[in-house]
């Protein structure tokens, strides 16, 4: 990312090795348009490994005839068209948070843009909820995508089939094993080798295409409407599989901050979107002239020399695509806690240039754990695929609902044009959620059940919070009265410099004012250091702190950070010296409150909750690992909170 930086930002054009000039604003936007192939299409790439099959040899497949290959191919161009090109990238991609995309990001849009309190909280909680259905999708993509690849081994060597599932654990495990290290180093591969991989996938369609064009008819919408019709039921359940091809179309939105609109816009028109074409297109034709093929009709579009390179390059697009959503999901963890739906884990910074490539310990492990136990339990492809869909389906829907209360609150559409463009996105959303909804006893309870899960612990430690934030009172006082407290009763002045945390901006800490009812002292140099995370995801420097006096030679210390964003004591201090604070880190003494938590007989929470919430808070990250403060300096004051 740094060459790309460095491009665009170049004041003169650079001089090719031909001698011709090269505009660097355009190499620039070429090597990010590259980079977005390994990230933000990885999940959408690799659906033509299974999606077609689904169709015909799956749980619900339906008969290889002429009119059904036409109409599932016809349902797939359309989804691809009317999900991603118009409703993603024409409209959803606009729905950003200060460039940030996502679902999180758009429930922040939503948290600070809704009118009334009820149905803020309605709104924010349904966001929260499809933000938690994501964690299935992490664990799902990666076990369908690698195993459908590895899968081609049982057609190049039938008796190395028992081979798979091992094989599939192993790859899988090595890439959760490496998610440590971060990307940073093989990332400028992606690109490149998806690149390969999309025009792959452009090649082997169109040579079938040639061979049987009579599969263009399928661009008409008329065959898709008619298999639904002709085929009832059934074909309403296969709606389940062809939603398979637009399963990344979220995580394309949940990029957006790291690309841009652009990028992402011009390479799925220019690349993504034809190659897909075509290959879908091409995966039909060859069904056309050999129904015998709908077993992998990905693998039989490859002549039989290029198989093993072909299950090598698709096993690697796989593991790509699984690395994206894999990220994703450590993203959406930080963004989580830095809303403060989830208690402060590590989150280790795996890049010096890409601020959004992080690695969560605790995730990372309960992502591989599942990922792993899904290929063993399902055994094959085709049985994962059952199970895919339904989470992916709620949040799109999560997603269009959010959109209609962004375009009227934010943007002021009017309610007819508003409501009926999302009434459109709406009928399509509904008609492949309820396609997937048959899915539930066939395992797409798992990632529902995942997300529910998830969605219980945020909200569980989001109220365990507010109970903590109501006993602050009996610690604390207001500033007005605390300047009153020490004019009538002075504490001795020692030298030194000491920063207190405070949790509120209006109430001074308790830790401060515990040390002086029981030490009779306070340094000459103090200052209390409160932070907040903005429902934004960045901040820029010359905004993120503030310094004020607060009387008696005590400063305040206000340091703002987006969601996006670590908090770091280090960089607020260096802000904070800008602003007049004369403080080094290494010659302070931080002061900060533990709090003791007890479980009452009746707790204000169920006793389930309470006793939940302690074991989250008791196994989170504590303030000096979470600001970065050296150990070394740390004075802590116990308080007791009753749960």
């Amino acid at each position: 990312m740094a060459s790309i930086n460095q491009s665009v930002s170049a004041p003169h054009a650079q001089m090719g090795e031909s001698g011709v000039h090269k505009d660097p604003k355009e190499e620039g936007f070429t090597r990010l348009s590259l980079a977005t192939l390994g990230v933000v299409f990885g999940d959408i790439g690799t659906s033509p490994l299974y999606a077609v099959r689904e169709c015909f040899h799956g749980e619900y497949g339906i008969h290889v005839t002429h009119a059904n290959i036409l109409g599932v191919i016809s349902l797939m161009f359309w989804a691809l068209v009317m999900i991603v090109t118009v409703k993603y990238m024409t409209f959803i991609l606009r729905a950003d948070n200060q460039g940030e995309g996502g679902v999180m990001a758009l429930t922040a849009l939503i948290k600070g843009g809704a009118r009334t309190r009820g149905r803020r909280w309605r709104l924010v909680a349904v966001g929260l909820f499809a933000g938690c259905l994501l964690y299935g999708d992490g664990m799902i993509t990666p076990a369908i995508s690698v195993l459908s690849a590895v899968e081609g081994i049982r057609i190049i060597a039938p008796t190395l089939g028992s081979h798979v599932i091992p094989l599939t654990v192993c790859i899988l495990a090595g890439l959760f094993m490496i998610q440590r290290r971060g990307t940073g180093r093989i990332g400028s591969l992606f690109g490149p080798i998806m690149f390969i991989w999309f025009l792959v996938l452009a090649v082997l369609g169109l040579i079938q295409i040639v061979q049987s064009p009579q599969i263009l008819v399928a661009v008409l919408p008329y065959y898709g409407i008619e298999f639904i019709a002709q085929n009832g039921l059934h074909g309403f359940a296969v709606l389940g599989a062809v939603f398979l091809v637009v399963t990344g179309a979220e995580a394309m939105y949940a990029d957006l901050g790291h690309f841009g609109k652009r990028p992402i816009r011009v390479t799925w028109l220019s690349l993504v979107f034809p190659a897909l074409f075509l290959n879908y297109f091409g995966q039909g034709a060859l069904l056309l002239n050999r129904p015998e093929a709908a077993y992998h009709p990905f693998y039989a579009l490859a002549p039989s020399w290029a198989m093993a390179p072909m299950v090598i390059l698709a096993t690697v697009a796989a593991v790509i695509a699984s690395q994206a959503v894999i990220t994703g999901a450590f993203s959406l963890t930080r963004q989580a806690i830095r809303l403060e739906y989830l208690p402060r884990l590590k989150v280790t910074h795996t890049s010096a240039f890409h601020r959004g490539q992080v690695y969560v310990a605790p995730v990372n492990w309960l992502l591989m754990i599942c990922t792993i136990g899904l290929v063993v339990g399902f055994q094959n492809s085709s049985k994962l695929a059952a199970a895919y869909g339904a989470a992916v389906t709620s949040t799109m829907l999560v997603t269009t609902t959010l959109f209609y209360i962004i375009a009227r609150e934010n943007w002021g559409w009017n309610r007819l044009w508003a409501g009926s463009l999302v009434g459109l996105f709406f009928l399509v959303d509904l008609s492949f959620f309820s396609a997937n909804a048959s899915k539930l006893l066939h395992g797409a309870w798992f990632p529902l059940a995942i997300g529910a899960v998830f969605f219980y612990l945020m909200l569980t430690w989001k109220d365990g919070l507010d109970i903590l934030e109501g006993q602050l009172s009996r610690f604390t006082m207001s500033y007005g009265k605390f300047v009153r407290w020490l004019g009538a009763t002075p504490p001795q002045r020692v030298g030194g410099q000491a920063i207190f945390q405070g949790r509120s901006p209006d109430l001074v800490p308790p830790a401060l004012i515990h040390n002086i009812n029981h030490n009779r002292i306070i340094h000459s140099n103090t200052a209390i250091l409160h932070y907040r995370t903005l429902d934004i995801p960045k901040v820029p420097d010359f905004k993120k702190v503030t310094v004020e006096r607060m009387g008696t030679g005590i400063r305040q210390i206000t340091a703002r950070f987006g969601f996006m964003e670590q908090p770091d004591v280090a960089t607020i201090l260096r802000l904070a010296r800008e602003r007049g604070l004369d403080m080094e880190l290494e010659n302070v003494s931080f002061f900060l409150g533990r709090a003791q938590l007890v479980v009452l007989d009746k707790p204000k929470m169920s006793r389930w909750r309470s006793n939940l919430f302690l074991l989250l808070y008791r196994n989170s990250v504590d303030t000096p690992s979470f600001l970065g403060i050296p150990p070394n300096q740390v004075m802590e004051v116990g308080l007791q909170f009753r749960l």
